[in-house]
């Protein structure tokens, strides 16, 4: 997906809702002096009730939507994850949980192949906040495995007591609200939205707080002083809360989060001098989150060292850590792509077109890094036998 300024017209109902988020952004706005922290404003254009990105009705996924994501590409994807699944389903797992399920796409693929592979009894939940996305989830589900339909439901917070199983994240801490800062002369400053005399959406800066002051020079591999005037970043200060978070919904067995990012000393070097925040709309990606929000989605990439420090404070063990292409390597892909294709040779070409963009470098293959934790968890740990980068972290 190529890097684009020129963004398609908005129709008129997606114009409606930015029109009426913009104008509850404008209400915190004042509210707050006229400094909103960006965080926040990330958090209101992606999860306002009714008007955010993640919660308002519009397509997202798949051609129809804003992007395609690696199971929305091939089911091979969630084929090779169902692998983790099944090893924590044979040491006694009772199932798997899904965060944002998407299309649906992971869920069936996963749900499936774990059916095929002699488990019966399993249970799927996807938590979901989209009332759209889980519609569209069951319709999935229902339509192509009727048979597995029973055992899967939908939440919307975590279950009365948490399980022992697994829980898939694919492309969700990239959509956890970060704080924005920058570096001036050695300086902190944080980065949050205000108003313009016409009352549109602008980029404002101000002394960081102690706070987040202090994250970040704890954060950077390098005195802020050394670094180039004007370079800016994020950081995630809401990955504790979310790590902790997972201890609700599993008690022991194996997380996998799948995501763009890097190790921190890549993603804080000198020459990222622009953060990493993106937008996608339409397939198009563009670096500017306050065109039209609640009609686009916002992300910034992860650092994944600060999620293996927060998954050890809440008790996660971090098992291993990949570049997804070796991860699905290790895990058979190319392998199963073959069965595939002798399967269904009208589809190989397709099939096999989908495979590459998982797994090269200029697609996903490097991008998408792919991390698995665990937690009193005796059973295998698939993904990692090829080549596990732990030490880069």
């Amino acid at each position: 997906m190529k890097i684009e300024t020129r963004l398609p017209d908005p129709g008129p109902e997606e114009t409606a809702v930015s029109t009426a988020l913009a104008e509850r952004l404008r209400e915190e706005i004042r509210a707050a002096d006229d400094f909103l922290p960006f965080d926040r404003f990330m958090e209101i254009a992606l999860y306002a009730p009714g008007l955010g990105y993640y919660v308002a009705g519009a397509h997202k996924f798949g051609r129809e939507g804003d992007f395609v994501t690696a199971p929305e590409l091939s089911p091979l994807f969630g084929v090779c994850l169902a692998r983790q699944c099944a090893a924590v389903l044979e040491t006694g797992g009772e199932g798997v949980i899904e965060f944002g399920g998407g299309s649906g796409r992971l869920a069936l693929s996963v749900m499936q192949t774990l059916r095929a592979a002699g488990f019966r009894d399993f249970r799927y939940a996807i938590l979901e906040l989209s009332p759209e996305l889980r519609a569209r989830q069951a319709a999935l589900i229902e339509r192509e495995a009727p048979e597995l339909f029973a055992q899967i439901e939908w939440w919307q917070g975590p279950p009365a007591r948490p399980w022992h199983g697994t829980l898939l994240a694919n492309e969700i801490v990239d959509a956890i609200p970060v704080s924005s800062f920058e570096l001036q002369e050695g300086r902190i400053l944080e980065r949050g939205v205000g108003l313009d005399p016409t009352e549109n959406l602008v980029w404002r800066a101000r002394p960081a707080p102690a706070p987040l002051a202090k994250a970040v020079r704890a954060t950077l591999p390098l005195p802020p002083s050394e670094y180039p005037q004007d370079w800016s970043s994020e950081i995630n200060l809401r990955l504790p809360a979310f790590l902790t978070d997972l201890n609700r919904f599993v008690a022991r067995g194996a997380v996998v989060l799948a995501d763009y990012g890097y190790p921190r000393a890549e993603f804080y070097h000198p020459d990222r001098a622009q953060g990493t925040l993106q937008c996608y709309y339409r397939h198009r990606v563009h670096a500017d989150p306050l065109w039209m929000p609640g009609i686009q989605d916002i992300t910034a990439a992860v650092d994944f060292t600060a999620v293996a420090e927060a998954a050890d404070e809440a008790g996660w063990s971090v098992a291993g850590f990949a570049e997804q292409a070796q991860y699905l390597m290790d895990c058979g892909i190319t392998d199963l792509l073959a069965a595939d294709m002798r399967s269904l040779p009208e589809e190989a070409e397709r099939r096999a077109r989908a495979v590459k963009r998982l797994l090269l470098p200029q697609e996903m293959g490097t991008r998408v890094k792919i991390m698995t934790l665990t937690r009193e968890h005796a059973g295998a740990v698939p993904g990692y036998a090829l080549r596990d980068a732990r030490h880069r972290l």
